[in-house]
This record gives structure tokens, sequence and C-alpha cells, in this order.
């Protein structure tokens, strides 16, 4: 008798190309409504309906309603972390949908990742604040020591209400572009928040890519260069 959770299901669906196109859409952090959806995924209406009601019951998507409009988000940060890791797996192994152009070196430099900043940017951000001991990194987790939380608190941001927060502070991302740890959770959400806030980086429109303002670049350089 096999015991245990059963993959075969969610590798199912995450392995149909439109699912996988609309999947990684929704790695932006948004919430699109279905036609949204069909045209970023190049489908008819009915066809994304139908895969937008597979991925809902599975637990992937999050169905909202707005007025009279119905917008699908990503369920959670873990399916998010599930298909970031699934990008770097197939980017190491070399199955890339096109070849790196302008718009693909501005992503793997710096995009949103659910609710977080990726690529390299964001790489430099956590390596710099390990480095430092802010954060305290094992192979499988991270957590933010009692300097870190000062410097992080130096920034604007209170790190008692992230504490109060039921997802965890701090959790390690794989980034796909990078093949190595970008910071996700709580305290990752914040810090993207805050830059935002601050005026270090704008999103660009209908896009996960995020820029540095020239004010902002000097800034993030000087907290995690």
């Amino acid at each position: 008798m096999r015991q245990g959770p059963d993959i075969s299901r969610i590798a199912a669906l995450i392995g149909d190309p439109t699912r996988a196109t609309i999947l990684s859409v929704l790695l932006g952090g948004q919430a699109l409504t279905a036609r949204e959806l069909a045209e970023a995924a190049g489908v008819s209406a009915a066809t994304a309906s139908d895969h937008l009601k597979q991925l809902t019951e599975a637990g992937l998507l999050w169905p909202r309603k707005q007025g009279r409009h119905r917008f699908f988000a990503l369920a959670d940060e873990q399916v998010a972390q599930a298909l970031e890791t699934l990008a770097g797996l197939a980017a190491t192994r070399g199955h890339m949908r096109a070849q790196p152009g302008p718009n693909d070196a501005a992503l793997r430099e710096a995009r949103v990742c659910y609710d977080h900043m990726a690529g390299a940017a964001a790489v430099r951000m956590f390596d710099s604040l390990a480095g430092r001991g802010f954060l305290v990194v094992s192979r499988d987790s991270v957590g933010l020591s009692a300097e870190g939380a000062g410097f992080i608190a130096g920034l604007g941001i209170d790190t008692a209400a992230l504490t109060a927060q039921r997802r965890p502070m701090c959790r390690v991302c794989l980034d796909w572009s990078e093949r190595r740890s970008h910071l996700a959770g709580a305290l990752g959400a914040a810090l993207l928040t805050r830059f935002h806030a601050q005026g270090w980086v704008r999103r660009v429109e209908d896009s996960r890519h995020i820029r540095f303002t020239p004010p902002g670049l000097r800034a993030f350089s000087a907290a995690f260069g």
C-alpha cells in the first residue's frame, strides 16, 4: 500500500503549458480576472475557465470577488515558492522558453515573487543580511537575529507586528534566475513594501519587473551593499 502525499495530481496540473502560464503570470502577486488570464495564456475564455476551475479545486488558486467581478490569485506563499523552485530547476536543466533578451535581463535583476523581491538584487540583500549576522541561516531555515531586528527597525519596519502574524517571519526562497536564496516570509514582504513606500523601487506596469529609482538604488546599495 502506498502512503504519504500524492504529488502526481499537482504535478500534472502544473505541467500543463496553459496552466503553467497562468500560474507564472500570477507569481507577480496580483489578482487577475479570468479574461486577463485567458489573454495571457493565449486561450479562449471557456478554456481558461476550465483550467482555473481545476487549479482552484486543487487548492493552488484563491478566487476572490470584488463587486460583480471575480479575480484569481495564487493560494498562498507556499504555492509561489514551489513555482519559483520549479522555475529554478527548469532553468538549470536548460528548459527555457526563449533566449534571454533585454526584458529578461531586467527580470533577472529585480522582480516580484508573490509579495517579496526576487532577482539578483534580492540575492545581494540576502547575502548582505546573512554576512553581517542579521540573518541566522542554516541549510533549511533562516531567522532574524537580535542585531538584525535592530537593523530592520532602523529601516522603519515594525518587527513586533511581523512576529504577530501567522506566517513565518523569515523564509528562504530559491531564486530561479540566480540559483541562490532570497528572503521571503513576512519580513521579505515588509521589506518590499517599505522600498515602495520610500520610493526606492517602482513596479513596471503589467509586469513582474521592479525598477530602482536613482535615489533608491543609492539607498539600497548603502543599506545592503
